[in-house]
């Protein structure tokens, strides 16, 4: 009865496969050079088009492909329609809206430089009462000065838009409704709203003590989760004015959205094909690497053979050996992958994105790829009779 053969622990396919490598260095540096550069092109063109992509992105959004508006239409005798005072509060309630703010007309209200300007000669801009999250919503910024807050939106203070200020240029105050404001900030242009620009902008409290303000929205700004912008446009009118929802008009959704979606779309698909590509380079490299060690080791596979060692061990070995060597090139190529990334886009001013499923899928795809193409090899190296394999050729 002949003993069984000793069992292979991990740790001895650990040491089998290294010295496998190591007895070849120059062969195996390359292979796992060759492995690394086919994923590092994947993970580098991934990472790219994924920061690409969140810059596009970035810059779409700027486009206000998140953003609605809301005013009100007409009622069924052709007036015009008002909005509730509570609408902006029960817009809110709506679960993917992340913001909601609103700004109210003053009718027959104007602004001019000086008391001394006829009524008649008004500067054609339009006075807006204003909330205090209306530049966060918008996307506004100050060109200088301050915005409104707690205190001044009670008082008579306003902010100018860019092309109000440009009419009116460098006053410190304007004169409206009988009484002069104090013009604390001005805007930069608002792509997103461009209303905004020919318009002086006050406090909503003091709108109503001043100039007695009525209260009522004129426009309601909304931004929402992108996903369901569509599923948020569908149900504004009437949540905006529950008994009139026909009295609302509401904005359709960016033409940016959809290309932003056929952005994401297209990269997609580009990713996925060019990984296939760098696996499949991979797979070969590794296969060929794996072959040609076989062919070169026959005297080494017979004299273990005749030592005892039996097929699968010896299989094993090679396997072992494979997937070692496509652990090695994976994970170099991942890491330079990973680098040249973040070198292109700060030289970009990208954001640098590097999608973790991108680093984790390169590695484990190429040990299995590895794996497979490595089976081969090692089946056909443990066939070998320890006769055939001690013969010289």
């Amino acid at each position: 009865m002949s003993p069984r053969p000793a069992r292979l622990h991990p740790s001895d396919l650990a040491r089998l496969g290294g010295y496998g490598l190591r007895s070849r260095p120059l062969r195996a540096v390359l292979s796992a050079l060759g492995i690394a550069i086919g994923i590092a092109a994947m993970t580098a063109v991934v990472g790219i088009s994924a920061s690409s992509g969140a810059d596009l992105d970035r810059r779409l959004a700027e486009l206000g492909t998140d953003m609605l508006t809301v005013s009100p239409g007409n009622t069924m005798l052709g007036e015009q329609a008002t909005l509730p005072d509570e609408s902006v509060a029960m817009i809110k309630r709506i679960g993917p809206v992340r913001s909601a703010t609103t700004t109210g007309v003053l009718s027959e209200t104007y602004v001019y430089r000086t008391d001394r300007v006829p009524a008649a000669q008004s500067s054609g801009l339009s006075v807006l009462a204003a909330r205090l999250d209306l530049l966060t919503t918008v996307g506004a910024a100050l060109d200088h000065g301050s915005w409104l807050n707690a205190a001044t939106d009670r008082y008579p203070a306003v902010v100018l838009g860019a092309t109000a200020a440009e009419r009116l240029g460098n006053v410190p105050a304007v004169y409206i409704g009988g009484r002069w404001w104090v013009v604390v900030g001005v805007l930069r242009k608002a792509p997103l709203a461009p209303e905004l620009d020919s318009a002086v902008l006050m406090g909503w409290p003091a709108a109503t003590t001043y100039l007695g303000f009525n209260g009522h929205p004129t426009t309601v700004y909304t931004r929402s989760v992108e996903s369901q912008v569509e599923a948020v446009r569908a149900v504004l009118a009437p949540t905006a004015n529950p008994s009139a929802p026909n009295e609302v008009q509401v904005s359709k959704p960016s033409d940016a959205l959809a290309a932003r979606r056929a952005t994401n779309a297209t990269f997609t698909a580009l990713l996925i094909g060019l990984g296939a590509v760098a696996l499949l380079v991979g797979g070969i490299g590794v296969a060929n690497t794996m072959v040609i060690s076989v062919l070169e080791r026959r005297t080494e596979i017979g004299l273990r053979r005749s030592l005892g060692a039996t097929k699968g061990q010896v299989r094993t070995q090679f396997l072992a050996e494979s997937l070692l060597l496509s652990l090695l090139g994976g994970a170099g190529g991942a890491l330079l992958g990973y680098l040249v990334t973040g070198t292109y886009a700060t030289a970009r001013t990208w954001p640098t994105v590097m999608p973790l499923w991108v680093l984790a899928g390169g590695i484990g795809a190429t040990v299995l790829i590895g794996a497979i193409a490595g089976l081969y090899p090692a089946i056909r190296a443990a066939r070998l009779a320890p006769t055939e394999a001690l013969a010289v050729t």
